[in-house]
């Protein structure tokens, strides 16, 4: 299909083959958290730094999606729930495929919480959002994590694997799932998954090192890429970070090679 190829090729580098997403959506979970205050201002910073996509929800296009410079990728995020809801983890459709089309998106993105009390209406979501991206041509890019009263470790292979697989067996072209730690077990989730896998930043890091180690890991397993929000947009140097951690992902720099770009921002 032509145009989601179109599409796909705006989030994904063409020599690397490999995808640097810098995800915006926090303020509909948390609000406007300090690195995203301005959205104008964040991805006009991350677009300089090299970003291949950001992703958000709809007042990311309408508020904030570009303003100057280099264009990025546009993921629309359709999945919403705020921290003050009785479950946090239960996600719901905020947003539609045509008005993510009607807005110019590159991308959609659908959240699934497997383990979750809702899982199975999560799981209906992603399959008829699915179905319906294909009619349209639009790249779908399904973030199934493992966080629910089911589940004991998030980052255990044997969810982090499943989940992965589940969107590809839903249709999903791009799945982002949680980093299980070291390059061998995550090397089973990409070996699991016939889809681009991404990795998700999660919490704040404490060091450096172990952000890019992190990053240098999961490309070393096979990983297609990163989605690293607050690691990003939160560091002191957001855009020295992003450069470290796109030089890793595109040229695949170790962690040690790129820790100096952090210096030259």
């Amino acid at each position: 299909m032509i145009g989601k190829q179109i599409r796909l090729e705006r989030l994904i580098d063409r020599t690397s083959g490999r995808s640097v997403v810098v995800p915006v959506d926090h303020g509909v979970t948390v609000g406007p958290i300090a690195g995203i205050e301005n959205m104008c201002d964040m991805v006009d910073f991350v677009a300089e730094g090299g970003v291949d996509a950001v992703l958000g929800h709809q007042g990311l296009a309408l508020h904030g999606h570009r303003q100057y410079g280099k264009d990025v990728g546009l993921i629309l995020h359709l999945s919403g729930s705020t921290v003050w809801g009785p479950d946090p983890n239960a996600k719901v459709l905020v947003n539609t495929v045509e008005r993510a089309v009607k807005t110019g998106a590159d991308a959609i993105s659908v959240h699934v919480n497997i383990g979750s009390r809702e899982e199975s209406q999560m799981l209906q979501d992603l399959g008829k959002i699915s179905a319906r991206a294909a009619d349209w041509g639009m790249p779908l890019l399904a973030m199934v994590y493992t966080r629910g009263p089911e589940i004991d470790n998030e980052h255990s292979v044997v969810h982090v694997k499943h989940a992965a697989r589940i969107a590809a067996e839903l249709g999903a072209d791009i799945v982002k799932v949680s980093y299980t730690g070291d390059p061998d077990s995550f090397a089973e989730v990409v070996a699991g998954c016939p889809i681009p896998v991404l990795i998700a930043g999660g919490e704040k890091i404490d060091t450096d090192q172990d952000i890019l180690s992190m990053v240098e890991g999961a490309i070393k397993a096979g990983a297609a890429g990163v989605s690293i929000g607050r690691n990003i947009f939160q560091h002191g140097r957001p855009q020295a970070m992003l450069k470290a951690i796109s030089a890793i992902v595109h040229r695949d720099l170790t962690a040690v090679q790129a820790l100096p770009l952090l210096a030259t921002d």
